[in-house]
């Protein structure tokens, strides 16, 4: 092998030095960019910690207003419930009204017969019959029209309104 001049060691020297600054350069390159890549993963990880906090608390409320949503459909479900049942009274109250109505006629002979017979002076109680205390059904006198309303009367017998 020759032996390199001087100028080519000189050059050589040159060369790495330059190779050296370059690479110096590049690895400070890296480093920023590792740093910089350090500071963007930390700034990112913060947002997505922001996210999912926001997300979380998101789903907490909603959660809270489902039970909420729900408490109100129970309550609204006993409500309807309780009205259905006032329903069913009321309409069993306005049936028995229609009843009470269409048999009114009834009712009005009834009541006028009842107040003749408060005006009757009291039989004395030798001339009737009584049984246990009572007076005979047979003593009283019954009309045809009295008898075909019979099993009417039975009917409303012991109804309360």
């Amino acid at each position: 092998m020759s032996a390199l001049s001087a100028v080519q060691i000189k050059e050589a020297n040159a060369h790495l030095a330059a190779l050296h600054h370059r690479v110096t350069e590049l690895e400070g390159t890296i480093r920023e960019q590792a740093e910089s890549l350090i500071r963007k993963d930390e700034h990112y990880q913060a947002v997505i910690k922001n996210i999912v906090d926001t997300k979380d608390r998101e789903i907490a409320e909603l959660q809270k207003r489902l039970a909420k949503s729900e408490e109100e459909a129970q309550r609204l479900i006993v409500s309807i419930k309780d009205k259905d049942r006032e329903l069913k009274r009321a309409q069993h109250h306005s049936s028995l009204l229609v009843q009470i109505c269409q048999r009114r006629p009834l009712l009005d002979t009834l009541v006028s017969l009842m107040a003749e017979a408060e005006g009757i002076p009291c039989v004395p109680s030798s001339g009737l019959e009584r049984s246990n205390g009572l007076l005979n059904a047979a003593d009283y006198s019954s009309r045809e029209e009295d008898l075909e309303d019979s099993d009417t009367d039975r009917t409303l017998f012991g109804t309360t309104v």
